[in-house]
Parts: C-alpha cells; sequence; structure tokens
C-alpha cells in the first residue's frame, strides 16, 4: 500500500534537545583559485568557513566564493569576523595625530621654475625693472609635510626677495596646519608667483596659490611671522604653575572652597539619614598663633 509522503506529520520535536550554538567565522584567503589564475572568475577569492561550537571544536564546512560564503540569512547573534577589518571606529583623524611630522625636504633638488621657465623668468625681469611700491600678500595651500618656514623662504626666494613668511602651526604639537602666508616685497612679483604656483604638483600635493587683496589682510596676519618653532614643554609650563608659592589671599580662598564642600557633604549625608561623622579627617583651618 502506497503512502502519501504529503499527509506524513513531522516528528515533534524533543524538549531540552536543543542544538549547541555555533558561532560562524569567515576567514578571508588572498590566494586566488585556480579559476581565478587561469582568468576566468577574474578576483575571485577563496573563503574558508568554519563553525566554532560551544566546546571549542572547530568544523570546516567548506569553501566556496566571497558571495557565497555569506549567503546564510540566519545572522541575528552571529558575530562574523573578516581577517584585516577592524570592528572599532577609529578614525584617521586620530591616526594623524600619532604620526610624527616628516623630515624636512632637500629644497636643492626640487625644479627652480623661475631659471627653468623662460615665460616666468621674462616676466620676472620685467617686474624687477619696474618694481612697486606696495608689498604682495600670497595664500599658500595644501603644503605637504617637510615643507616647512625655512624650506618655503628658501624655495621662493628663487621668484624675489621674501620680506615675511608665517606657516600655520598646531598650538600643541607644533605640527604644520598645511597653509602658509608669503609676502613679497613687491605685488608684481607675488602675482607671476600665484600664475605659477597655483595647482603646481609639488611632492603629490596640489598647491593652492592666491593673491591676498590689501583690504582683506588681517592686522594679526603676522603675528608670530618669521619666527623659528619651538616646542612648549606644556607639562613643565604646568607643573610649574601648580608648585608655585601662593599667597596668603589664595590660600584662604582655596581653604574657604574645602570647608563649603565639606559643609554641602555633610547636609546631604543627613539628608539621606546617614549618622556619619568624618570630622575627624575633614580639613580644618589652621590656626596661626598670634605673636
Amino acid at each position: 500500500m502506497a503512502h502519501d509522503k504529503s499527509s506524513r506529520k513531522p516528528a515533534p520535536k524533543k524538549l531540552g534537545s536543543r542544538a549547541p550554538l555555533r558561532n560562524k567565522v569567515i576567514v578571508l584567503d588572498n590566494k586566488p583559485t585556480q579559476s581565478a589564475q587561469s582568468g576566468a572568475g577574474k578576483g575571485a577569492k577563496r573563503t574558508r568557513v568554519e563553525e566554532k561550537s560551544d566546546d571549542g571544536n572547530e568544523e570546516q564546512l567548506g569553501e566556496g566564493s566571497e558571495g557565497e560564503a555569506t549567503s546564510d540569512g540566519e545572522s541575528g547573534n552571529e558575530e562574523v569576523h573578516l581577517r584585516g577589518f577592524s570592528s572599532g571606529s577609529d578614525s584617521s583623524d586620530e591616526d594623524d595625530d600619532d604620526v610624527d611630522d616628516a623630515p624636512p625636504l632637500d629644497v636643492s633638488k626640487l625644479p627652480t621654475i623661475a631659471k627653468d621657465d623662460e615665460t616666468v623668468r621674462r616676466k620676472l625681469e620685467k617686474a624687477k625693472k619696474q618694481p612697486t611700491q606696495d608689498r604682495g600678500v600670497l595664500y599658500l595651500g595644501r603644503i605637504p609635510h617637510g615643507f616647512y618656514e625655512d624650506e618655503m623662504r628658501g624655495y621662493f626666494s628663487q621668484f624675489g626677495d621674501v620680506t615675511r613668511l608665517r606657516l600655520s602651526r598646531n598650538k600643541k604639537t607644533g605640527r604644520s596646519k598645511h597653509y602658509a602666508f608669503i609676502e613679497f616685497d613687491s605685488s608684481s612679483v607675488a602675482k607671476i608667483v600665484s600664475e605659477t604656483m597655483d595647482n603646481y604638483l609639488l611632492m603629490g600635493h596640489i598647491l593652492t596659490c592666491k593673491v591676498i587683496p590689501k583690504e582683506e589682510i588681517h592686522p594679526e596676519l603676522w603675528v608670530g611671522a618669521n619666527r623659528k618653532w619651538r616646542v612648549v614643554p606644556r607639562d613643565r609650563v604646568a607643573r610649574v604653575a601648580h608648585n608655585k608659592e601662593r599667597s596668603q589671599e589664595e590660600r584662604g580662598r582655596v581653604e574657604d572652597r574645602l570647608i563649603r564642600r565639606q559643609e554641602k557633604k555633610k547636609a546631604r549625608i543627613a539628608k539621606a539619614g546617614i549618622k556619619y561623622n568624618f570630622d575627624a579627617v575633614a580639613y580644618k583651618k589652621p590656626v596661626i598663633a598670634s605673636s
């Protein structure tokens, strides 16, 4: 007698027979498969899928392409780890703070545009024959690391006399902020430098060089210009400020603040219904013996 398979009822599940929890671990192997080596399936990567049970045993399930390894939709409580990828939220700004500044560039190895470019050389010669009384100020942006004050002055001196120069730096770390201001003794020379160096590729950075109009120059633009950067020992400054001698008036203010905080703590403890007396360890104003 033939039985209808569709009429069969599934066997009831036994209580307490829950399968052990398994955590999927996907490991990407950058070694190309045979099909990728032969040209077919370009860029395919071999993926090994492993399962870890509660007892720590590993079971290898299979090998396939990168797309097939993650086709399982049941990822509710499973944690997938990919080799080479971090699960944290690291930002590039934090990484950049940990990197030290690059060593200064060797300006002698950089190309001399004022001598090599015939058009620029003729313009500079004409500007030097007809000098202007007003000075020209340039904004220089996207400066690479290693191109600092001395290097900038040495490089831009090929165009003309640099009267003032200021590289913007971080106040705490002293690292370059990648922009600077350069002043030439002639506005016509500054205009030629702006036309020549704007969008100029220097050490992998495309420079931005613009002339700043005279009416837009801030009065405090040149504060700290023409000075060599020196690292400020902030830990030593803070230590000296903390350990300096206090006057009698300053000590009195500190003592009054401590006593006010203690009284507030006592009031909160009493309000909570706790009987506690910490007068033995509380701060008390020292008694000054009268002479």
